[in-house]
């Protein structure tokens, strides 16, 4: 292997580890900051070794390895004695080539637990939605300051800023990176789905920029979702969620005409519709439904993910079942009776009677981009699903994705 292609194998490792292993420091170091600048060393000694030596055979476990290797140091430099971890500083003081052992010992936690309690301290309630999607995106997607700044079209200066102010709180809170159990994670959990559903929603639907579409930003917050649908695998809201970013996914190649305008959900090219994400879609949302409802009914992701597949099992727009639509949204409306919802379902029930008009008028609908000329109750008829119910930034992240 050439040295280009090793930096380019260690880039890609990197960037796919890169949560697990500042989640697993984390956990040790009990700072998001330190831990990052650990697993940055570990990057920079891994661009020094691994052209001479090769690519180790699991390069993230040699990846945390070393970053652990760092942390030990600096704790027998500094002779750190916090609170929680009496015993490895003993074991660095008793026994110094033991203490690889010691971390390990004490960092016995699935790694999946660290990567979930990260994502849960990221997305903490106490931050703003700006702020934790910010930091969502730079600790568990990795993104840099400058991707993270062109995704929503922000100063570089601003999204740091963000992210500093966002780690700044969490630390004076003393919020700790342990996976919330029972009520309490119940309660944070529609924070981080709406966190992840917010950056997919800015990418599907730009609220600034030419760009009415940012494909990118979609497939990281996909990505996060069934990172999320992994760790927490008996959570129907968690399959709903990823089930309705699928959906919405598999039709980005269909959303911009030759023109650059938006087209309208049913004037798309439905051959155009990945089929690759409709399948991983409609067995996300089999696992939701498999799962079972909670005490209180199906959650606002699921069913939002079953409206979707309403659009997506119909072969054309006139086979879309407009009735069980209309009455998913009623569902919708009485659980989180939101204005968009509230004014969407009686436009679904009057859709069919709009297509008849429609086909038998010589005059053809306007599909401009962002056209305040765009029938109103053709726009609504045409938005798959709204955004995620009850969320408390309504605009104009949570606003519905047409098309």
């Amino acid at each position: 292997m050439s040295a280009h292609d090793t930096h380019r194998a260690i880039e890609a490792t990197f960037r796919i580890e890169r949560a697990r292993l500042v989640a697993g420091l984390v956990r040790l170091v009990r700072s998001i900051d330190r831990a990052e600048e650990l697993a940055q060393d570990a990057l920079v000694i891994a661009l020094d070794s691994w052209p001479k030596t090769g690519v180790p055979a699991n390069p993230g476990a040699w990846l945390m390895t070393t970053a652990r290797r760092r942390a030990i140091d600096a704790i027998r430099h500094e002779r750190m004695r916090l609170r929680k971890h009496p015993e490895l500083v003993h074991a660095l003081d008793q026994a110094p080539d033991d203490a690889a052992a010691a971390i390990d010992a004490a960092l016995s936690d699935d790694l999946g637990d660290e990567l979930l309690g990260l994502i849960f301290a990221a997305c903490h309630p106490m931050l703003s939605a700006d702020a934790r999607a910010a930091l969502t995106l730079r600790v568990v997607g990795g993104l840099s300051i400058d991707e993270i700044a062109r995704a929503f079209l922000a100063n570089e200066a601003a999204i740091a800023k963000r992210i500093v102010r966002a780690k700044q709180a969490i630390a004076t809170a003393g919020l700790g990176f342990e996976v919330p159990r029972g009520a309490e994670r119940a309660a944070r959990l529609p924070s981080v789905l709406e966190v992840i559903y917010l950056i997919f929603n800015e990418g599907y639907a730009a609220t600034a920029g030419d760009d009415p579409i940012r494909p990118g930003l979609c497939l990281e917050a996909l990505r996060l979702g069934r990172v999320l649908a992994g760790l927490l695998a008996d959570d129907p809201e968690v399959f709903g969620l990823v089930a309705l970013m699928e959906f919405h996914a598999s039709r980005l190649p269909a959303r911009i005409g030759p023109d650059g305008a938006l087209v309208p959900l049913p004037d798309q090219d439905r051959t155009r519709w990945d089929q690759l994400l409709i399948r991983r879609g409609l067995d996300a949302l089999a696992r939701a439904e498999a799962l079972g409802p909670t005490a209180g009914g199906w959650g606002p992701y699921v069913l939002q993910a079953a409206l979707a597949a309403c659009h997506v099992r119909a072969r054309t727009a006139a086979e879309t079942d407009w009735s069980r639509i209309a009455g998913l949204y009623d569902r919708l409306r009485l659980m989180t009776p939101s204005p968009v919802v509230v004014s969407i379902a009686p436009s679904l029930m009057a859709w069919p009677l709009v297509q008849r008009l429609a086909s038998a008028s010589s005059s053809s609908w306007p599909t401009n981009r962002r056209s305040a000329t765009t029938p109103h109750c053709r726009r609504r008829a045409a938005t798959c699903c709204s955004a995620p119910a009850g969320s408390r930034r309504p605009a104009p992240h949570s606003r519905p994705p047409h098309g």
